[in-house]
């Protein structure tokens, strides 16, 4: 189901002096959906406590011309569990970040925004395996730990990877702030996160396929799922792996092809 509950945000922004920050700040407070903002300059950081999805925060601060990458995501309540990202690519244009948060034993948190897509419902689901050797068709089937039959995501009886579908708009774009009963960060990290062209039926739909997999058509785009930081638990400004600063790698695209080198016709995510 949709979430409206708060989480904090940790983005590294550009930012020179404190006229940078008086702009940044004015760009969120006045949005609904934003409790609180705090801005250290010397340290090139935002944090926000919103209701927002990660990406509407970004854009938001990105509304100002500095540049912004988010580090962390953190709950309000209680110790955060653990949290997870996947980055999604597909055939064509699609690409996307989703991250997850377990809040507690029983909350998941999933905040993503995903690019490139045809307008309306897709299919999202958490698959058994982490393997992209033959792209998403190597995802395997749903996570279906407990052998339940296909469902939607407030359902008792469903797969614990169904998490329902998330709706594009005009634009490509889905943006979306989930949070799940069911699903546990430690038990998806290594499986993968596939969405699918069409809309998923929860099990409804009377189709042969309704209560395996939603008849929710083939597989448009996926990514492992990947242990990531809390707040404050990522202090990386190079990557050891391709020597790539902070706002360097923030250029190109969080996954597919062009990840490794970005070309003049490759889609920036900008997540």
């Amino acid at each position: 189901m949709e979430s409206d509950r708060p989480a904090k945000l940790e983005f590294a922004v550009q930012m020179k002096c404190e006229g940078c920050a008086d702009q940044v700040r004015a760009a969120l407070e006045q949005k609904d959906g934003v409790q609180s903002v705090s801005v250290d300059v010397s340290e090139g950081r935002v944090l926000v406590e919103s209701s927002l999805t990660s990406g509407e925060v970004q854009a938001l601060i990105e509304s100002t011309d500095r540049r912004a990458v988010l580090k962390g995501i953190g709950g309000l309540e209680e110790q955060d569990q653990g949290a997870a990202v996947a980055m999604l690519a597909g055939k064509g244009r699609v690409q996307g970040v989703v991250r997850f948060l377990q809040l507690s034993a029983g909350r998941c948190l999933i905040d993503g925004t995903i690019d490139g897509l045809e307008p309306g419902a897709h299919g999202l689901h958490v698959h058994a395996l982490g393997d992209l050797t033959d792209d998403c068709l190597s995802c395997g089937e749903h996570f279906n730990p407990l052998g339940r039959h296909h469902g939607g995501p407030q359902d008792a009886e469903r797969h614990v990877g169904d998490l329902g579908n998330i709706v594009a708009g005009p634009d490509g774009r889905a943006s979306f702030r989930l949070e799940d009963n069911q699903l546990k960060v430690w038990d998806v990290i290594g499986r993968s996160l596939v969405l699918d062209a069409g809309p998923d039926d929860l099990g409804r739909g009377g189709h042969p396929l309704s209560k395996l997999t939603g008849n929710s058509g083939f597989r448009l785009a996926c990514g492992i799922i990947a242990r990531s930081a809390g707040l404050f638990q990522n202090p990386k400004q190079i990557c050891a792996c391709d020597g790539l600063t902070l706002w360097e790698e923030r250029e190109r695209p969080m996954a597919g092809k062009g990840r490794s080198k970005a070309g003049s016709e490759t889609l920036v995510a900008n997540l």
